[in-house]
């Protein structure tokens, strides 16, 4: 794809195969599992947003994370096992490519798949996409600077704490301070 081109083309969002997951596009049928995901309150703690309180909430969050899609605004993915299970989602939440060339990305596992290095292998093909088929040249990644195992998952993938963004986000607890993680396309990144 060159540079500062549209990311779907006819709305197709590709399939990212990994070793032991793939990425697909999310659909309303990841409803059930992302609820259980979006909503654990291992989870939710972390993500700066309304805490989602039934299925029918997920499906309306996902109808409007494909409409993002379809206005090339974001990009979300469902992370799969081989055998079905959906167990998160991570994509890009935002992206500008004229001009800067970088995105921003997010991701969730549901807790019981923690510590098995599933989150670690979707966002390498996360960032391969993002790098080689966007024409990224800047990746970046806020998280609370207290989720320590985020932090730690991106310092392993190469990611560079910047610093902290004061009162970045408001959540329902208030104002909230961020720290700014970002990985350059020639950072080594393929490691």
């Amino acid at each position: 794809m060159e540079r500062g081109g549209c990311i779907l083309s006819n709305g197709y969002v590709p399939v990212l195969n990994g070793q032991r997951l793939l990425l697909r596009a999310i659909s309303l049928d990841d409803a059930e599992a992302l609820f259980h995901c979006w909503s654990h309150p291992e989870v939710s703690h972390w993500l700066g947003t309304p805490i989602l309180s039934s299925v029918t909430e997920t499906r309306e969050l996902i109808v409007r994370l494909l409409e993002l899609a379809q206005e090339n605004e974001s990009l979300r993915f469902s992370i799969v096992l081989p055998e079905g299970t959906v167990i998160g989602s991570c994509g890009f939440n935002n992206w500008q490519l004229e001009g800067a060339y970088r995105g921003e990305l997010g991701c969730e596992l549901r807790p019981e798949f923690w510590g098995n290095g599933y989150m670690s292998e979707a966002l390498r093909l996360l960032l391969k996409f993002g790098f080689e088929s966007m024409g990224l040249n800047r990746i970046e990644v806020i998280c609370h600077p207290g989720n320590a195992r985020a932090a730690k998952l991106f310092t392993k993938l190469g990611f560079t704490q910047e610093g902290i963004l004061r009162q970045y986000r408001h959540t329902e607890a208030g104002f909230q301070d961020v720290a700014m993680y970002s990985l350059l396309n020639t950072d080594g990144w393929q490691n």
